[in-house]
């Protein structure tokens, strides 16, 4: 049997299970987004006339900014800390084991049980720890009610995804900086330079590829989410956190607005791919 088909029939497995599970679904979705399916009622063919609505839906141009503020917020702060981290992990690979691993356990841990401990934290009155720290320490004039207010909803869901997501950074930074050669730190240190000298003129740049790669991988995960703003906040109040991810939700499943909802989805896919094709252009021209 030649090589070939043999290779295609190892695969063909994987071919039809990718698109029995993927492939099949986003093009049902991009279809159904052009009716209006309204519950168990008949399906009618609209065109464009979803999209056209989601974008003079003023309740979606704040879903959109909320998506772009909480994806860029997390994307910011985890990479940062976990950027940071690494590089101050990299003078003492062999004592901050256990550190790295309990902080890349963050990452571990599902977004919906990252929510409920988070709600734990932000908990109004002295019932939650954060809360209750302030007030310890005669600071109770700044406890409040962190997931209730709209100004401070969408700051708390962005502490809780950034502590979830801090692990990957720092796993992917370290590596970058672990592999640059010894020799080279080795000669900066024998000519006097300083740890934050290094960290900033040597390590940084030459780590820039594993946080490159972490920057790619939270934007994606932050722009997709929906458990921690479910478990969280639940889109509130009054809409205040609610995501595109969450948005597809509520039209889809609670107000039964199919096709509204799935268009919402498309638009979400779309920015997927806007963020994730040069990445992946960008990796596969490097691998040639």
């Amino acid at each position: 049997m030649p090589q070939s088909v043999t290779a295609f029939l190892l695969l063909l497995p994987v071919v039809i299970l990718f698109g029995l599970s993927v492939i099949y679904p986003v093009i049902e979705t991009i279809r159904v987004s052009f009716w209006e399916i309204r519950g168990l009622g008949k399906p009618h063919f609209v065109g464009f006339d979803n999209y056209i609505r989601l974008f003079s839906d003023p309740v979606f141009h704040g879903t959109l900014l909320t998506t772009l503020i909480f994806t860029l917020g997390v994307t910011f702060v985890a990479v940062a800390i976990g950027w940071s981290l690494a590089l101050l992990c990299a003078f003492a690979p062999k004592q901050t084991a256990i550190f790295r691993l309990m902080v890349f356990a963050t990452f571990g841990i599902s977004e919906a049980v990252a929510g409920y401990i988070w709600i734990s934290i932000f908990r109004p009155g002295e019932a939650g720890l954060l809360n209750g720290i302030l007030t310890a320490v005669g600071l109770e004039q700044f406890a409040q009610p962190w997931l209730g207010g709209a100004n401070t909803a969408l700051i708390a869901l962005i502490v809780t995804a950034s502590w979830s997501a801090v692990g990957l950074p720092l796993l992917l930074s370290f590596a970058s900086v672990q592999a640059i050669p010894r020799s080279i730190l080795e000669a900066a240190y024998m000519d006097g330079a300083k740890p934050l000298t290094m960290m900033w003129h040597i390590m940084m740049p030459l780590s820039l590829p594993g946080a490159r790669v972490a920057i790619f991988l939270t934007l994606l995960s932050s722009l997709r989410a929906f458990d921690i703003v479910f478990v969280l906040t639940a889109g509130g109040p009054a809409r205040a956190t609610e995501t595109v991810g969450f948005f597809m939700y509520r039209e889809s499943m609670t107000q039964f607005n199919l096709g509204y909802g799935a268009a919402a989805t498309v638009i979400l896919l779309i920015a997927v791919l806007v963020v994730s094709t040069p990445a992946i252009a960008q990796r596969t021209k490097g691998a040639k």
